[in-house]
Formats: structure tokens, sequence, C-alpha cells
């Protein structure tokens, strides 16, 4: 991943996970400590704060891309963690099919989605 203008670590395309934990995740030859996001601009290092939060602002990059964007996985951790009434809300005014789930799930689901060529977008949580 290279850094950009704004010091965020990028890789300016789509990838399939390969592997995941220890706090990170290995794609596309790489290794990635920390969470990642998983847009259609392509992979980016994501800080969701301490603890970890979804909501408006942690996941403007993704509604940013809203446009090219039909379904978005949240990986929330080794648990399935609901999101919100109104964040639900929002991806769903958005037209953006929003699916919690582990972190384990929320990646193979990516690779299967990204593999059918589909519309996906992934907010992942590491775990360790």
């Amino acid at each position: 991943m290279e850094s950009e203008g704004d010091g965020v670590r990028r890789l300016p395309r789509t990838a399939p996970i390969d592997g995941y934990g220890l706090g990170g995740f290995r794609f596309a030859g790489m290794s990635h400590r920390g969470s990642l996001l998983c847009l259609p601009s392509g992979m980016r290092a994501w800080e969701p704060g301490t603890p970890p939060v979804f909501d408006a602002a942690t996941l403007a990059p993704v509604f940013a891309e809203a446009a090219d964007i039909d379904i978005c996985l949240l990986g929330t951790g080794r648990d399935l963690v609901p999101i919100s009434e109104a964040l639900r809300w929002r991806f769903r005014d958005l037209r953006i099919s929003a699916d919690p789930m582990a972190t384990g799930n929320a990646l193979r689901t990516w690779n299967v989605l990204l593999a059918e060529g589909r519309r996906v977008a992934a907010a992942l949580l590491a775990v360790e």
C-alpha cells in the first residue's frame, strides 16, 4: 500500500483478501496491520476509533463512493455487532445494502462478491 498526500495508505485497486488475524490482513502479496476499507477506488487503511465505531463519520469514505456501491459488508470483529438504526437508514437512503457480520465472514463474502464482479465495499475491523 502506498501513502498519498493525505497520509492514508492505499492500494489503488481492489483485491481478494488472502488472510486475516494478528491485527491485520493479507492481500495483493502484501500485509496490512490495522483495520481496512475496501472501496471501488481501492483498498485503504481505516481508523474507526477506539473503541471501534461504525457511524456516518467513520464510514464517510464509503458514502463518498455510494454511486458505485450496491452492498457494503461491515466486518465487526470476532463477533457480529448490529449497527445503529440511524446508520442503517443512512445506507438505505443511499440505496446500499448494509450487512454487518463477523470480520472473517465479511472478508470471505467480499472475496466471493468481488469475484462475481458485484458492486461491493467492505469496512473490516482487524482482529488479533
